[in-house]
């Protein structure tokens, strides 16, 4: 196994925000809502913490899933944040989406504590795991859904040219560059148990469900 190299946590220029932004991220984002749905059958209602939101489009996406909930999306970089501007303006589910800027872990959910808790490719920017774990634990509702989904790091580096050249050989030399950085930031599964262990998440599932992602979700303990 490769030893993680860890990236900066956040995504500061302006120019790499855009090309998020603008990149064509609907399968893996829609992907993320879908996983969701399986992880937790029913409704979703109330407010929902968003955490590493980056330009909003899964909160736009869970949001517009589940119209009963309102989506509260945290960011660190305001960069990320400033082009989000074009994905929400217009949309249905804007309305009910709501994003701010925020660094874990001083950082909170504006309207904790919250029955469900999302979180997309965040993890892995990470340079203290434990942060968004304790975050969660302090954030959620007993007994909250919780749904985590990242990118696991690669065994070599074959493995990692292989999957930028499958995923990311079209892609903005900025996305292809970070896909690259992202893929050797990443945790392994069982790295992201022993984090769980640590915050007292033993119960959640670790899934691997890809070449590359892996979910983690769960409830939070205590509900009665």
């Amino acid at each position: 196994m490769i030893p993680r190299r860890p990236e900066p946590e956040l995504m500061l220029e302006p120019a790499q925000a855009r090309a998020y932004a603008e990149a064509d991220f609907a399968a893996p984002h829609e992907g993320f809502v879908d996983a969701f749905a399986e992880a937790f059958p029913g409704p979703v209602t109330g407010p929902v913490l968003d955490l590493g939101c980056g330009p909003g489009d899964v909160s736009l996406r869970f949001a517009a899933r589940y119209p009963a909930c309102e989506v509260d999306g945290i960011d660190g970089a305001p960069a990320m944040l400033a082009a989000g501007d074009a994905l929400m303006a217009g949309h249905p589910a804007a309305p009910r989406v709501h994003l701010a800027e925020g660094f874990l872990p001083a950082a909170r959910g504006p309207r904790a504590p919250y029955a469900t808790i999302i979180s997309n490719s965040l993890l892995h920017h990470l340079h203290e795991p434990a942060v968004l774990w304790q975050a969660i634990v302090r954030d959620g509702a007993p007994g909250a859904a919780v749904f985590v989904m990242d990118l696991r790091r690669p065994d070599s580096e074959q493995t990692v040219k292989a999957l930028v050249a499958k995923y990311a050989a079209e892609d903005p030399d900025v996305l292809r560059r970070d896909f690259e950085h992202s893929l050797h930031a990443a945790f392994t599964p069982d790295e992201v148990r022993a984090q769980l262990s640590a915050a007292g998440l033993d119960g959640f599932t670790v899934r691997i469900t890809s070449d590359r992602h892996m979910i983690i979700f769960g409830h939070l303990p205590g509900a009665t």
